[in-house]
């Protein structure tokens, strides 16, 4: 049976490509054909003659399904911001209805888990009147949540929890990524997120982790999808 998720994060930065790059990879360890889509990205560079955000370009890598980048990242923006700004300055409108059937028929291709990773948080707005939660609404996949473990992640994190489940989404699980070695009583702050995070944890992750290391605990995080 295909399995298909959401990975969203408590703000920008948060880690949501290493989650979602680490957990393409370890589908493709366990045999499974792993899909990674991302909708939107805004900062984004000339590569062979057309713009590519690195964020997708390692998406793309990550994944054994390959698909060409303009199916990967079909809503790409030069400009590092927010993408409904960069949108405007562009003189580009952005839609839900537009991107959802962009991600419908990149899902048509054989696979057996579609990771589709969205941009910032979970509020952000790609137009005057649309959110892209409303995307994820749309798609109902579960979602993956990525902690950035500093000072304000339980508040981030409850926050951003209430919105998904608001919007009648189930949370699959949500992953702690970094603080280990930068945030004072992690340990303290880690706990209180496990008994009050309406969602099982995941995994911890190290920002700079060795490959083992890290092969070995999305191993373990992919396990527990």
């Amino acid at each position: 049976m295909k399995k298909k998720f959401f990975v969203t994060a408590t703000d920008t930065d948060a880690g949501k490509t290493y989650v979602s790059v680490g957990l393409l990879k370890a589908a493709h360890r366990a045999g499974l054909r792993s899909l990674g889509l991302k909708p939107i990205a805004a900062g984004a560079e000339l590569v062979n003659g057309k713009l590519c955000n690195d964020d997708a370009l390692l998406i793309q890598d990550a994944s054994s399904v390959l698909l060409p980048y303009e199916q990967v990242n079909p809503m790409v923006l030069e400009a590092p911001m927010a993408p409904h700004i960069a949108a405007a300055k562009e003189n580009r409108l952005l839609s839900v209805s537009r991107i959802e059937g962009y991600l419908k028929g990149a899902l048509l291709t054989l696979h057996d888990i579609a990771i589709v990773e969205g941009a910032g948080g979970w509020r952000v707005p790609i137009n005057d009147r649309e959110l892209l939660s409303d995307l994820a609404k749309c798609l109902n996949f579960p979602v993956v949540l990525v902690v950035n473990m500093k000072l304000g992640c339980i508040n981030h994190a409850l926050l951003t929890a209430e919105a998904i489940r608001h919007d009648g989404l189930t949370i699959a699980g949500w992953i702690a990524n970094g603080g280990q070695d930068t945030m004072m009583c992690y340990e303290e702050n880690l706990l209180t997120l496990t008994k009050m995070l309406p969602a099982p944890l995941l995994g911890t992750l190290l920002w700079h982790n060795c490959v083992s290391d890290a092969e070995v605990e999305f191993d373990h995080i992919f396990s527990k999808l």
